[in-house]
């Protein structure tokens, strides 16, 4: 049977650091980490979601601010908001929770997100900075930042003469995961919809990562025996078994067939969505560091004092 990787306890890790982070700029500079979250309309999930990012954020320190928008809300209404918190100076990180009511179009609202506040990593500027290895300005996006994390936790920094597969060509996913994995050195492949000869791909994998959205996609036999498998899917699914009416959560890779020839492998749930979170909250962090930086490059330099003598 594989090893069980676990998103809890490195996601713990990641929160202690960025907790520690925030006090240290709390005490020493008297700057208080702000991220604000922005939801429009009553989506059950979306609601779970934005309060345990709230309920994190202030677990870090942070100041979180919820603007709670009906769904009616309009694209003017919106925007006008998300430029107002763009220029406010308290609030660090930024992000809109997604999905939006249809009426919104939510690239146009990502978009004006400013780059420097773009918690979630998915403005154009961000993915180009990841695009070409610009880690130290550019925010990843946070799920397949935290699958990476999940991946070195497991085969280390250093991927060279590794083969990876990356299930999945998303902007949200599927391509930063693949940029990532070539940055540490892997081999890499991404495989989709229009691929052929899938299971073979996925044969050649040392590391397997599976992000399309489809329960149980991927088979025990589409494992490469010892490999690392990162199962990014959260698909609901019925279960009879266990009542009428009742329903489980799956990936997207079959878990019970995957673990008995995968050498490592993340279960759903439990595996990558702790990660998710928890580089939020680095994200956020990060962005107030950087804002800090910024304020220092900016400072106008003050005229040398002249000296002047009567002799």
């Amino acid at each position: 049977m594989a090893r069980l990787l676990l998103g809890k306890p490195i996601a713990e890790t990641v929160i202690d650091t960025v907790r520690a982070g925030a006090v240290l700029l709390q005490e020493t500079l008297g700057l208080e980490v702000g991220l604000a979250v922005i939801i429009v309309g009553d989506d059950p999930a979306s609601h779970t979601y934005v309060k345990a990012k709230s309920e994190m954020a202030m677990r870090c320190g942070f100041r979180s601010t919820q603007y709670n928008l009906p769904a009616e809300t309009t694209r003017e209404e919106l925007l006008d908001l998300v430029v107002r918190l763009n220029g406010d100076e308290s609030v660090h990180g930024l992000l809109v929770q997604l999905p939006l009511p249809k009426h919104l179009e939510p690239e146009e609202i990502i978009q004006t997100i400013v780059p420097e506040k773009d918690v979630d990593g998915l403005h154009v500027v961000n993915a180009g900075k990841v695009a070409t290895g610009d880690f130290t300005t550019g925010l990843v996006s946070c799920t397949p930042a935290g699958a990476m994390m999940l991946v070195r936790h497991a085969r280390g920094d250093d991927l060279s003469g590794l083969n990876a597969v990356v299930i999945g060509r998303s902007n949200l996913f599927g391509k930063p995961m693949a940029q990532l994995l070539l940055h540490a050195n892997a081999t890499v492949t991404i495989a989709h919809s229009r691929s052929n000869n899938m299971p073979t791909l996925c044969r050649s994998a040392d590391i397997l990562v599976a992000a399309v959205g489809r329960p149980e996609l991927v088979r025990g036999d589409w494992v490469k025996p010892g490999a690392t498998v990162i199962d990014v899917g959260i698909n609901r699914v019925p279960a009879p078994d266990i009542g009428e009416g009742k329903t489980r959560l799956v990936g997207d890779v079959a878990f019970n067939e995957a673990d008995k020839v995968a050498g490592v492998i993340t279960p759903v749930p439990g595996g990558v969505g702790p990660m998710t979170i928890a580089t939020l909250m680095a994200n956020t962090l990060k962005c107030a560091e950087q804002s800090l930086a910024r304020k220092t490059i900016l400072q106008p330099v003050q005229p040398a004092q002249v000296v002047t003598s009567d002799g």
